[in-house]
């Protein structure tokens, strides 16, 4: 009874800890991607290694585990910030990223998911604010619990197979060599295009980092 009524109690100064946030998080940065290393240099955990980059690069630390999330805060140029990596697996990320925003009472205007995109060539980075999932289950699960598709979302190519049969195994199946020369790039230019959307928005971004529906692998002539 003792060691119940101590961990309630921790758990209520914890939550005190960040009550003077609420309302204050103005954006709200989610990577999306699959928790544990057997994952973590897949295809579909592209929006994890931005949020990742994100964090190095901001100098804001994702060690708070809450919320179904790893995450951590910071002030970028006077904005509030908050990354995230929900760790519910891709299918239920809605339910971390419901939490977070909930919490926070962050604008859906202001809520940025970063995923991947098997309909776009790898390489290809797209932005836009709303739209459908195009059958990407972590983003129907995040539309299903935020009731809304009205946030912006940060695409990342993949390419995908050319036997359909073999996408829910292509997605969790590392890059190719060749990919994974030129990925770092790849998500160095992602992670630029996000910060953009925070510091200028989303118009501002869309004309400076989107590329073209291309392959980065070919050369231009």
């Amino acid at each position: 009874m003792i060691r119940e009524i101590m961990r309630l109690f921790s758990f209520g100064k914890y939550l005190f800890r960040f009550q003077k946030d609420r309302g204050r998080m103005v954006y709200l940065v989610i990577g999306l991607g699959n928790p544990g290393k057997r994952y973590e240099s897949t295809r579909h955990n592209v929006g994890f290694m931005v949020v990742e980059k994100l964090a190095a690069g901001w100098k804001i630390e994702l060690k708070q585990k809450s919320f179904n999330a790893l995450w951590g805060k910071g002030a970028v140029d006077g904005k509030n910030v908050l990354l995230a990596k929900p760790q519910t697996f891709m299918n239920l990320s809605g339910t971390a990223v419901r939490q977070l925003q909930s919490f926070f009472k962050t604008e859906f205007s202001n809520l940025i998911v970063i995923h991947d995109d098997l309909d776009l060539p790898f390489g290809s980075i797209r932005m836009k604010a709303g739209g459908g999932t195009a059958g990407h289950k972590g983003l129907a699960s995040i539309e299903s619990n935020l009731g809304t598709s009205d946030f912006i979302r940060v695409r990342l190519g993949i390419g995908k197979p050319v036997d359909k049969s073999r996408i829910e195994g292509y997605v969790l199946e590392p890059f190719r060599k060749e990919e994974q020369e030129i990925l770092p790039e790849v998500i160095e230019r992602a992670a630029d295009a996000s910060a953009e959307i925070v510091l200028n928005g989303l118009r501002q971004a869309i004309g400076k980092y989107q590329t073209k529906n291309m392959n980065i692998l070919k050369k231009e002539d």
